[in-house]
């Protein structure tokens, strides 16, 4: 049995069932009065010479008594361990009080900052001894008056149970959206499997939908799908959140973590949906679920007469809120996915199973990543860095002027590069380019490559003079037109008449062929 405390009547009391002969055991049953208290204080009295029933009861009632023996009944309980340090730290309390700070943070500031030993518990205790007005105060509840009408709507989640599903025989869990008008009370409720970015998204639209406008201002719930750090003064919101607030033009003022209080309005909402829609009922679908929700809403919630406003909330809607509703928006709002990514060293962020290139210099960097349908928008500090077309699960998207031009030289001039650019820069460069890549373009693309750099080095027209020397040899190979360039020997005489010597370039190699016409000094 819990401790309690005593008046001096109560006390009377027990010496009353005591001096007409109960039993201990029954008088602890009828004043609910531990039997160790009871013994307490018909010992009390049998010491003084009274005993049960014997017609010798103080001519002042016990009470009376029992008021004299002040040694037994202290009006201050016993001091405990604690008290000393508390009262040495009133005048801070006192004050913290009249600013109406806390019972909680109070304790909690003495605790971290002054070393308070005291448990939550004892505190209070003590502050319902020394301040019953603050303590009192601090436990009232004011009601915040109506909003006007179209200003606020408030919205959370809420458990309605488990759906099987009549096809598949599944258990599914069924959690219901809710969004309340502030002013005229009036209900829309969604059902959902899921509570997800995405769920969240379309309930709101759904309920504009219904409302065929919008309020200016909506007090949700910390759900990660739309606050992402609750915080009164600076709260951070989900971007796709962002985007539907400023595609409607409405405001998000989310409520306090742990303060149902916020949003009372719909706190009770759930609870009557689950009770009075819910229960005893049987859908053949989500879809079902829901154009069913839709009829309560407009047909049950909206006609009843509410308990607060004493009218019917679709009465009111009609007639006061929804002329002050913000106009629905004539461009449909697309829904976006916001994500997180890292970039990888190899310069690609991985987003929903496909992966992206971004430029090399954000390695390492995490992004914002905004996916619809068809697009997928990387943003850094909100500035837009990169756009790539969507594509299919377990595919890449990369773009190779995203990796430094050094790494990529390779890749980004392909074959059909090499021709183009040999085509532009001289005949008989494009037909040694063409000849290079003829068999094996992939295996001999290097060699093309080369054949172009040369140009940076010797010059155009150097190069397609030694090209066509080369062809002519039969041979436009790399290394055959970077000897006859580092020689100089496209300016020598006609090609042709070397052309004996072809056979013997395929046994002994450009040297034999050159050999003869390289001038007494270079040899």
């Amino acid at each position: 049995m819990g401790r309690r405390s005593f008046a001096v009547r109560d006390l009377g009391e027990i010496l009353n069932h005591w001096y007409a002969g109960r039993p201990l055991r029954a008088i602890a049953r009828s004043l609910a009065v531990d039997r160790k208290t009871i013994r307490k204080y018909v010992a009390l009295a049998e010491e003084a010479g009274f005993q049960a029933g014997a017609g010798n009861a103080p001519p002042e009632g016990w009470a009376g008594w029992l008021a004299q023996r002040t040694s037994y009944l202290a009006a201050k309980p016993r001091p405990a361990p604690t008290a000393p340090q508390l009262e040495a730290l009133k005048p801070v309390i006192l004050e913290w009080l009249q600013a109406q700070v806390p019972a909680t943070t109070i304790w909690r500031r003495l605790r971290d900052e002054r070393g308070l030993q005291a448990s939550l518990g004892s505190f209070r205790r003590y502050l319902r001894r020394e301040s019953p007005e603050a303590i009192q105060a601090s436990h009232l509840t004011v009601r915040r008056p109506d909003p006007p009408p179209g200003e606020e709507a408030q919205t959370d989640y809420g458990f309605l149970g488990l759906w099987q599903d009549p096809w598949t025989g599944k258990r599914h869990k069924v959690n219901a959206w809710a969004l309340v008008l502030s002013s005229s009370r009036h209900v829309f409720a969604r059902a959902v499997f899921t509570m997800d970015q995405r769920a969240w998204l379309e309930n709101h639209m759904a309920a504009f939908t219904f409302l065929g406008g919008v309020p200016q201002r909506i007090v949700p719930d910390n759900l990660k799908a739309g606050v992402l750090r609750p915080d009164l003064y600076d709260p951070h919101f989900n971007r796709g959140y962002e985007e539907l607030a400023h595609h409607y033009g409405f405001l998000i003022d989310p409520a306090r973590v742990r303060r149902p209080r916020d949003k009372p309005r719909v706190e009770r909402t759930v609870p009557f949906i689950r009770s009075d829609f819910w229960r005893g009922r049987t859908f053949q679908s989500l879809a079902a679920i829901n154009a069913a929700l839709e009829v309560w809403c407009r047909d049950v919630a909206g006609q009843r007469i509410h308990g607060t406003t004493g009218e019917r909330p679709i009465d009111l809607f009609r007639l006061v809120e929804q002329p002050t509703l913000l106009p629905l928006p004539a461009v449909p709002f697309e829904i976006a996915h916001w994500t997180q990514a890292k970039v990888a060293r190899d310069c690609h962020i991985q987003v929903a199973g496909a992966w992206y290139s971004l430029p090399y210099r954000y390695a390492g960097e995490t992004v914002a990543v905004r996916l619809t349908s068809s697009l997928v928008q990387c943003f850094l500090d909100h500035e837009l860095v990169k756009t790539h077309v969507r594509v299919a699960k377990g595919r890449r998207s990369t773009e190779w002027q995203d990796y430094p031009p050094e790494k990529t030289a390779f890749f980004r001039r392909t074959p059909d590069w090499c021709r183009e650019q040999a085509k532009l820069t001289g005949p008989a460069i494009a037909n040694a380019v063409e000849a290079i890549l003829e068999v094996h373009a992939l295996h001999r693309l290097r060699q093309a490559q080369g054949v172009l750099r040369l140009g940076d080095k010797y010059g155009t027209r150097r190069l397609d003079a030694a090209c066509e020397r080369a062809l002519a040899f039969g041979d436009p190979a790399y290394r055959t037109i970077k000897t006859i360039l580092e020689r100089g020997l496209e300016r020598e005489a006609e090609p042709g008449a070397v052309q004996g010597s072809l056979a013997g370039a395929y046994l002994r190699g450009v040297e034999e062929i050159l050999a003869p016409h390289v001038p007494q000094e270079v040899r």
